[in-house]
């Protein structure tokens, strides 16, 4: 029976395989691979695998000179593992080898490779101080490519420098920023969100179970302010789940009616209204599908490649690979049609993706334009605390990146335009 330290060690190496050999995404496999595990060993499977993608890169240039030729997918994974709790993570070489090694002797498809395991990792461990020299870990050439071709390889490498710094935690107060942060000990950024330092047990935060804030990355946050939904209006929050812009909307005192094709996920977002005393009718349906309105707003974060969510999750580059991209293209422009049609006159639509790709954002708005003669891009709205003018591109759309305020933790990738329907 495996150890207790080599448990989540070996539910670790299977979420890694199941990214980088079935080309899955850790949202879909990681409930299933956690089972039986217990909360404490849950939380630090998905940690190992998370910063093992997440050094994926630099793991690979410290294993190249160990290795006379690469070893099957299942071996390098177990390998790229052990370097990352060995030299990212600091932990004593001795179990970790030991824990790896007992891994790939009890599994078929990685027995014979059991010494070279043991060989290569006790290599790297009396080698660990050249990790902090190595470069840091660079995207996928299918992702980093067009991203050079649309902002610079200079801002490419600082994105990607937010990628390997990871994500710190962000909450929507529902009342005071202030006040919030003084209580959690956070810093309130420009844009009103509350952001917190070092890892928390999101549930254990004061305010949590009396509803006073929810967790919400400040990029996420900033297309609600950008509607700036006002109170009695009609607004649909479409593509609503998990919720965080809809109790924003709700909180702004709008008749909000929430729609997303995720049963499970409009639950999680009844959940988090009930939570936070906040109100909105829920719908679960087909956004192309779905009628209502007209109204006087309508807030559309589309289904995207979620790019800018890198730095959160760095499974995504790895499990995808760019093939699968054109369909939400297409199926981006529908719901914008669609959105539109839902509109009163002079209403309003914000449109917004978590996406650093040009095709999910900027090439949206100036497509959409040219199909719905009389809509404008009403760049003003844009207009808001925090919103530097920088930011905002000559078609009037909001391109956020994960470089951006790198000196205080980044920001998710994000793209927003607010559009305006004619009289």
């Amino acid at each position: 029976m495996a150890s207790d330290a080599t448990r989540p060690r070996k539910v670790a190496a299977r979420l890694m395989g199941d990214v980088l050999i079935e080309h899955r995404l850790l949202s879909e496999v990681l409930a299933r691979r956690v089972e039986g595990l217990s909360p404490e060993d849950r939380a630090r499977a998905q940690r190992l695998a998370t910063v093992a993608l997440r050094v994926m890169d630099r793991a690979d240039r410290m294993l190249g000179p160990h290795l006379k030729k690469r070893p099957p997918e299942a071996a390098m994974n177990l390998l790229r593992l052990g370097v990352a709790e060995i030299c990212e993570e600091g932990a004593a070489a001795h179990g970790v080898v030991n824990s790896y090694v007992e891994i790939a002797r009890g599994n078929r498809a990685t027995a014979g490779m059991a010494g070279l395991v043991n060989a290569v990792l006790r290599k790297v461990a009396g080698e660990a101080e050249k990790w902090p020299g190595l470069p840091v870990p660079r995207l996928p050439k299918w992702l980093r490519k067009p991203l050079i071709d649309d902002f610079g390889k200079p801002a490419v490498e600082a994105m990607e420098a937010e990628h390997y710094a990871g994500a710190p935690l962000d909450l929507t107060p529902k009342g005071d920023a202030a006040a919030l942060a003084g209580r959690l000990g956070g810093e309130v950024l420009p844009t009103g969100s509350v952001r917190l330092g070092g890892p928390v047990q999101v549930t254990a935060l004061p305010g949590y179970d009396a509803g006073e804030w929810w967790v919400q990355d400040a990029a996420a946050a900033m297309p609600a302010r950008v509607l700036a939904a006002q109170p009695g209006e009609t607004v649909l929050d479409l593509c609503a789940a998990p919720g965080g812009k809809t109790m924003q909307l709700a909180a702004a005192g709008a008749q909000v009616t929430a729609v997303d094709i995720s049963a499970a996920r409009m639950a999680r977002l009844g959940e988090n209204l009930a939570r936070t005393g906040l109100s909105a009718e829920i719908v679960t349906a087909d956004a192309l599908e779905f009628e209502g309105g007209p109204y006087d707003a309508i807030l559309l974060d589309a289904p995207c490649t979620a790019t800018g969510t890198i730095r959160r999750h760095p499974d995504l580059p790895r499990a995808k690979d760019g093939s699968d991209f054109p369909g939400l293209f297409e199926l981006q422009a529908h719901l914008i049609d669609r959105a539109l049609a839902m509109l009163k006159p002079g209403g309003r639509l914000v449109y917004c993706t978590c996406s650093l790709l040009i095709d999910e954002g900027e090439e949206q708005v100036k497509d959409a334009l040219d199909r719905h003669p009389g809509v404008t891009v009403d760049a003003g709205a844009l207009r808001r605390p925090g919103i530097e003018p920088g930011w905002i591109g000559p078609e009037g759309g909001l391109r956020l990146r994960p470089d951006y305020w790198a000196g205080r933790g980044g920001m998710d990738g994000f793209y927003i335009a607010a559009f305006r329907k004619p009289l």
